[in-house]
């Protein structure tokens, strides 16, 4: 950890920063490198807090894909101003994101749903995900006929099932060092055409 992180190793852009940080963690093999806490609020200001799974980002934001009739989803569709959180404890790194969440277009929806595997899809039909449900042996039998459903041809996309993408308007990469003396680097904008500014923050 003595190493730390200096203003002048950052790229301008928090997208390009994110993905050197991102191959760090796939270049050590820590479990689920992908994986980040979304947290939601609802209509009585409650929040929420649940891992998903990132699944693509570039320039415009980070996507993960969900049942649109989720808690997480309701929630978002509700207030759309979410926050991420990548916690590489193995590392002694974490990234954290503000933004809003938006919902992507069907169409990229589809060109990563097919790209799971048969099982996957077939458990996107088959959950109701986030209802009360009696048993697990209810959960089992709506697979078997989602499975018999769709026995002999693909699985398309379920209409209630697609991804968000989440806009970010602060990141803050975090980088553990001795003495709890972290370093701590946040970008912000004000606007999405704005230039990202890099302010250093205290531990």
């Amino acid at each position: 950890m003595e190493r730390g992180l200096a203003r002048d190793e950052l790229d301008a852009d928090p997208i390009v920063q994110f993905q050197r940080w991102y191959q760090d963690s796939l270049a050590t093999q820590i479990p689920e490198p992908n994986a980040m806490s979304l947290a939601t609020v609802d209509a009585q200001g409650q929040p929420s807090l649940r891992t998903v799974l990132l699944k693509l980002y570039d320039a415009r934001g980070f996507v993960f894909f969900t049942n649109y009739q989720s808690a997480k989803a309701q929630q978002i569709d509700a207030n759309n101003q979410v926050a991420l959180l990548f916690p590489w404890v193995a590392l002694a790194r974490q990234v954290s994101i503000l933004g809003r969440a938006e919902r992507i277009p069907t169409r990229e929806s589809l060109r990563y749903f097919v790209t799971r595997g048969r099982g996957s899809r077939i458990g996107a039909w088959a959950s109701p995900q986030s209802q009360v449900i009696g048993s697990r042996a209810l959960l089992e039998q709506q697979v078997a006929q989602i499975k018999q459903r769709f026995r002999d041809g693909e699985i398309p996309l379920p209409d209630f099932w697609g991804g968000y993408r989440v806009i970010p308007t602060r990141i803050e990469f975090w980088q553990g060092r001795d003495r709890r003396l972290h370093d701590r680097f946040r970008y912000r904008r004000e606007a999405p055409d704005a230039p990202w500014q890099i302010e250093r923050l205290a531990p």
